[in-house]
């Protein structure tokens, strides 16, 4: 199992107010799953993706990743669960704009302390997985949107990571850039490849092959996807 949640809520105090984000969340994905995380805005969904990505940790509830508890521990810890076990991939790309597309993949690998010739090696092997072996040297203000996006599917990818989750990662493209990160998607998810992908928009949804809608904090529905 690659997620197992049960009754996560999530509670933010703002002075005397407090506000449930989440509900007693339960949900499960397996490994090789390609689920789409769908709702509107204020549903919850980021809540559930931070949680995901071990980027905050739940008020309540168990949440394992991989076989990892993650609830209760503390930052350090969390950011090497989130190295080896998550690679993310953002609506704003993220990307240094002073640094190379190479640079830029690299850069995880550098954080991890990975010798100067596999990270290169490492990087430029993703950056020709995601058809951008003749833009390694190129800066993001000298690619496409489609293609800085790629350039982040590339860096999610490096550390190998167990689970790839991203966050409305075809919000700021055209359509035809964003058909080609969803078909990038579809195709790291033949490959065996875990993929979680939190958007608002039903139509990217349904090129999972499963779909779970969020409203008011909690699972509303949970199924597979059309075919």
């Amino acid at each position: 199992m690659m997620i197992e949640m049960q009754g996560i809520r999530k509670v933010y105090s703002t002075g005397r107010v407090e506000v449930e984000a989440l509900k007693a969340i339960d949900l499960e994905i397996d490994r090789n799953e390609f689920v789409a995380v769908v709702g509107p805005s204020g549903s919850g969904k980021s809540t559930l993706m931070n949680l995901l990505g071990c980027l905050d940790t739940p008020t309540s509830g168990l949440y394992r990743l991989s076989g990892e508890t993650v609830g209760g521990l503390d930052r350090n810890r969390l950011a090497e669960i989130r190295n080896r076990h998550v690679g993310f991939v953002f609506q704003n790309f993220n990307l240094l704009p002073y640094a190379s597309a190479l640079e830029n993949v690299e850069l995880p690998l550098l954080f991890g302390g990975v010798p100067t010739k596999e990270r290169r090696e490492r990087a430029k092997a993703m950056l020709e997985k995601v058809d951008l072996a003749d833009r390694m040297d190129h800066k993001p203000t000298e690619l496409s949107g489609g293609q800085m996006q790629r350039v982040a599917v590339a860096r999610a990818l490096v550390n190998r990571p167990t689970m790839i989750l991203a966050d409305e990662p075809t919000g700021n493209l055209d359509t035809t850039s964003g058909k080609g990160i969803v078909g990038l998607f579809q195709e790291l998810h033949a490959g065996g490849q875990t993929v979680v992908m939190i958007t608002h928009d039903m139509s990217l949804a349904r090129i999972a092959s499963r779909i779970v809608q969020i409203r008011d904090g909690e699972i509303v529905d949970d199924r597979q996807a059309a075919a």
